[in-house]
């Protein structure tokens, strides 16, 4: 088959890895243009692109495929099938139709649930105790296509968005190359419409979700820490400073104003929540590093009256 790939992130450089590994061979890949990372802010590839130059695979970035003259080129070649895994650009009517065998998504959700930008996030947040990998022929609609499989992936009550991630990823690589072989095989690939009364949307993560509300219960609080744990973090103001809190669990009773300080030591710093506390076990301070209760208060006092508010959104 002649396969194109559109994918940018190490999310979907894992399904690309396990596509060419299977001896598919991939004639074209996708991927956004170089951003400016880190201090230097120096022009970086996607982990797509970097994997995909390490395989001799062509590599086009286009910034959109909005406009004809950007997806001209790309549509004179001719594909079989196209594989999106994270792409994070929009792929217009013209492009879904381009492949004989059409475009075929990883998502990582089971599909109508959590369709949309953060579906890993959106699920732990939710406390969901299964999430998944749906295979999905694309259309025009957010997510909405028929289900060509589904891949269930149970999380556990210390899941992160990191672990999970990981997980799915996995998952997702050995899915899209079982449907590839199925493709191979018979030449198509049945699929099922989704129930549109099953949908919700996992919409895209945004600084505001970011903020710590102490005013939410203390199990509420500590999946949004477990999902933005390793990325992009939670954090809380604290005197004047931006403290960035990572591992916590929460303590039953009744513990008083929101965000207040009720024991600080190195087992843990106890904040009370609109119901019940979090005690929590590792914080992180402007330009340092993550660190144990214990460590933190060693490098910073935190006195009877102390209190946590909601951190501040920089512009």
């Amino acid at each position: 088959m002649n396969i194109g790939f559109a994918g940018t992130p190490s999310f979907a450089a894992t399904a690309l890895r396990a596509i060419l590994d299977a001896g598919f061979a991939v004639s074209l890949t996708l991927t956004k243009p170089d951003r400016a990372q880190g201090r230097g802010q120096s022009l970086t590839p996607s982990p797509v692109k970097q994997l995909a130059l390490q395989r001799g695979l062509p590599v086009a970035q286009p910034a959109t495929l909005k406009a004809p003259d950007a997806r001209a080129a790309l549509l004179a070649q001719p594909l079989d099938v196209l594989v999106v895994a994270a792409y994070g650009l929009i792929l217009p009517p013209e492009v879904l139709a381009w492949p004989r065998h059409g475009a075929i998504n990883i998502h990582a959700s089971l599909l109508p649930r959590w369709r949309g930008a953060a579906p890993i996030h959106r699920a732990l947040m939710a406390g969901d105790r299964e999430t998944g990998i749906s295979i999905m022929q694309m259309d025009e609609g957010l997510d909405t296509g028929p289900v060509i499989s589904r891949h269930p992936v149970p999380i556990s009550a210390t899941e992160t968005g990191g672990t999970l991630h990981d997980r799915l990823s996995e998952t997702g690589a050995q899915a899209i190359v079982a449907a590839l072989t199925m493709l191979s095989t018979v030449g198509q690939l049945s699929s099922v419409p989704q129930l549109e009364a099953d949908a919700s949307y996992a919409r895209k993560i945004t600084r505001e979700d970011t903020r710590i509300r102490w005013e939410g219960t203390a199990t509420e609080i500590a999946r949004s820490l477990r999902a933005f744990d390793p990325t992009p973090g939670m954090s809380s103001e604290l005197e004047g400073e931006t403290i960035k809190v990572w591992k916590a669990t929460p303590a039953p009773g009744q513990f008083g104003t929101p965000g207040s300080v009720i024991a600080a030591t190195a087992n843990g710093i106890v904040v009370a929540c609109g119901q019940d506390a979090l005690i929590v076990h590792e914080l992180q301070r402007p330009g340092g590093r993550r660190l144990s209760a214990g460590a933190f208060l060693a490098g910073r006092s935190i006195g009877p009256h102390a209190r946590f508010s909601t951190a501040r959104v920089e512009s």
